[in-house]
């Protein structure tokens, strides 16, 4: 068999340990044969391919990104993709494809698999946002980084008796701040899933203040004030029609100074938490599911996605992780002294 491997949209670390993972065991353990094709979903249409061997994938596992690169290009939106993408994986010799990336990525591959072509999943994003699974790899590095920068935050602060807020990537689910707010200590945790009142926050950093203490307000990117709309970097979507946010941790910030006279910073931590080596954590889980993933392919069980549930690593229809977006059950968190702003 030849199995075709790419990677699709935003970098995650941990993907270079799942390409090492699967070529590894699938060229040792069942005599198979691996392509790499380039650039997520463009590569097996425009056949952008690169050998993928035991060679290739030699020292990769402790390396960020992707060997493979990527792009949001979508099969679905351009006139012949699909058909481009059959004709490729034929010309090639190519029998099946392991895709690894988030909702977006694992929807195209449903929609293959659907449209008759052999499809493995793997899911990756920072975001943890994907159902059907506990945690995805690239969520633990992510969070260690927002940590560390909330950590360092807190020293400038108090140091000067001021509030930070600090804006943490999550699109429409606030896994990363929520974790990256309790670990680093934030004082107010602000998530996509409870639209919090600006008054409540400005006066309950006022009240800090007013007794000599320094602030930090966590705020995910795709978080909304009452009665306000979600922050966007411009009106421009990509081709799975999703807009840019960005932008609501200098609004806090402002309505913070405006509503309490108090100075107020505002980090974005952006493209820094997609960035670097991935952690020890997302290295096991990464390599775990891609064992399973050349295991998948090996036996035939397209349209499957590798999912850790609990422990284990299980395998689950793809559609089953992209369905729903998995979002912070917020009732679980009050007991962990979290300001929701709300």
């Amino acid at each position: 068999m030849r199995i075709g491997v790419l990677t699709g949209g935003g970098d995650c670390p941990g993907l270079n340990a799942v390409i090492r993972a699967a070529v590894r065991k699938g060229t040792k353990e069942y005599g198979h044969e691996f392509v790499g094709f380039r650039y997520g979903w463009k590569g097996p249409i425009e056949g952008i391919t690169q050998p993928l061997d035991w060679d290739t994938v030699e020292g990769i596992l402790d390396q960020g990104g992707t060997i493979l690169h990527s792009s949001r290009t979508n099969p679905y939106k351009i006139e012949g993709g699909v058909e481009a993408i059959k004709k490729n994986m034929a010309a090639l010799g190519v029998d099946a494809l392991i895709a690894i990336g988030g909702e977006d990525t694992l929807g195209v591959a449903t929609k293959l698999t659907a449209d008759g072509i052999n499809c493995v999943g793997v899911p990756k994003t920072i975001d943890n946002d994907l159902s059907g699974t506990d945690y995805t790899f690239g969520f633990d590095t992510a969070v260690n980084i927002a940590t560390e920068a909330i950590d360092r935050l807190w020293t400038t602060a108090e140091s000067h008796d001021r509030c930070i807020v600090v804006e943490i990537m999550g699109r429409h689910a606030g896994w990363m701040t929520l974790h990256a707010g309790i670990a680093g200590g934030a004082n107010a945790t602000l998530i996509p899933e409870v639209e919090f009142d600006m008054q409540k926050v400005a006066d309950f950093v006022k009240d800090r203040m007013d007794a000599g203490k320094s602030t930090i307000v966590a705020v995910s990117e795709g978080a909304v004030a009452k009665g306000g709309e979600m922050q966007l970097k411009d009106g421009e979507v990509d081709a799975f029609g999703h807009v840019k946010l960005g932008g609501v941790g200098d609004w806090v910030a402002e309505e913070i100074k405006k509503r309490t006279g108090s100075e107020t910073r505002a980090i974005i931590l952006g493209h820094l938490q997609r960035g670097g080596t991935p952690s020890a954590f997302d290295r096991v889980l990464a390599t775990r599911l891609g064992l399973e993933a050349a295991d998948a392919a090996n036996e035939g069980d397209f349209g499957k996605m590798m999912a850790l549930q609990g422990t284990n690593v299980v395998r689950i229809p793809i559609h089953e992780g992209t369905d729903v977006l998995k979002t912070v059950p917020v009732e679980r968190y009050q007991d962990a002294e979290v300001f929701f702003g709300a």
